[in-house]
């Protein structure tokens, strides 16, 4: 990446004030918070986020508006150029081009997301953030980032910087005491949730306390218990680097404005609009262990009605540990795999997964139709995979 960026004219030093989100989970939620607050007090936020749910320049939002394909073609053809073939992956050439834009566009923050693990990410390459963010861990990408949580967290930790504020949520011991002496080496301040920050819910939404005071908020635009935690990192990173527009006010409309595909989304459109009237269809990416028990945590809310579980997952994920958390609150489990969907998991191994309690959909179209036929109207959530749920939003879309 510094070989790329230096032929590039080093368009990483070239950026504005930057906030750097790494994480298993959350870390697209944290993102949308911070852009969010930023956009509800007026200033203009470049976002960089992967992957991709249905087309590949979601990934880059320039000063608000995401990427026109002739400016994201024209910035890949450039750093493609300067690369002179030299060996890179889709993934740098990307944070490369994206990286260029950014450079060359104007704006006042821009909200920096890590794509794995954090040490060796191709967006570390920025050396003085004005904040850094580190969200839920769990186990996932163990060939890549270790098979302890110790070890992730210690790639994760990699994007702290000398001097530089770390918001980071609740974390298991493990990974939070080396969140706490990876800080330590680096001469990062360390701000914990429960320690130097909290936020918690309200009769009307949410309070956040730090040492600078407390702030009542409205309920998260992103529907579930875990946004809480995300949102409260959004602003302990905020306040920490406390720019001059960062007002109560901006924050409480920010978080209240925020939204992100695919976190416990709601779904209108072509597949919604095929199941039977009073049905509810949901869409949610989470696909490891942590992200099963988030859910988990808010289907207690959804015990009103029937809910049908519809998983289609990756190969290579825990889908064990995913599902384990899930199954006591689902009536019933489909298995899915989308013809369009990237490396998706055979449909086989989601039901040995489930301890054969799931049944075969194959398809999202096909499990819909079935559980529209079976029984009262209830909740559908479609979940297990980020790639599934780009397929599925393509279907929405009709």
């Amino acid at each position: 990446m510094h070989r790329a960026l230096a032929a590039l004219g080093h368009p990483e030093r070239s950026l504005p004030p930057v906030v750097h989100v790494a994480g298993t989970n959350g870390k697209g939620s944290t993102c949308a918070f911070l852009r969010a607050i930023g956009e509800a007090a007026g200033q203009r936020v470049h976002v960089y986020t992967s992957p991709h749910l249905v087309r590949f320049h979601e990934r880059v939002r320039l000063a608000g508006t995401l990427v026109s394909d002739v400016a994201l073609t024209a910035a890949l053809e450039e750093a493609e150029a300067a690369n002179g073939g030299e060996p890179i992956t889709v993934f740098e050439i990307t944070t490369a081009a994206a990286l260029l834009l950014f450079s060359r566009v104007p704006a006042d923050m821009l909200v920096l997301e890590v794509g794995l693990g954090g040490r060796l990410d191709a967006t570390n390459v920025v050396d003085r953030p004005v904040a850094t963010a580190i969200t839920s861990l769990s186990m996932d990408h163990m060939d890549f980032l270790g098979d302890t949580l110790g070890a992730i967290a210690f790639e994760k930790a990699g994007i702290m910087k000398p001097g530089v504020p770390c918001a980071t949520g609740a974390h298991a011991e493990e990974a939070a005491a080396m969140l706490a002496r990876v800080a330590a080496d680096h001469g990062a301040p360390l701000l914990a949730r429960g320690r130097d920050w909290r936020c918690e819910p309200v009769p009307r939404g949410l309070r956040y306390t730090d040492a600078r005071g407390a702030i009542d908020l409205p309920p998260p635009g992103l529907p579930g218990p875990h946004q809480i935690e995300n949102a409260g990192i959004a602003i302990a990173a905020l306040r920490a680097w406390n720019p001059a527009w960062l007002t109560d006010d901006a924050i409480a409309r920010g978080v209240a404005a925020a939204e992100w595909p695919a976190r416990l989304q709601r779904l209108s459109g072509a597949l919604a609009d095929s199941l039977p009237p009073g049905f509810e269809l949901w869409l949610d990416g989470g696909h490891n262990a942590g992200a099963g028990v988030a859910l988990a945590a808010h289907l207690p809310a959804w015990a009103d009605r029937p809910l049908h579980l519809v998983v289609g997952m990756k190969k290579g994920k825990a889908s064990v540990d995913f599902l384990r958390p899930l199954i006591p609150f689902a009536t019933t489990l489909t298995a899915v795999a989308e013809p369009g969907q990237h490396l998706a998991m055979p449909v086989e191994d989601i039901v040995a997964a489930s301890g054969g309690v799931a049944r075969p959909g194959p398809t999202v179209t096909q499990a819909l139709t079935r559980i529209g036929r079976e029984g009262p109207p209830g909740r559908v959530l479609v979940c297990g995979s980020l790639y599934l749920a780009g397929e599925v939003l393509k279907a929405s879309a009709g």
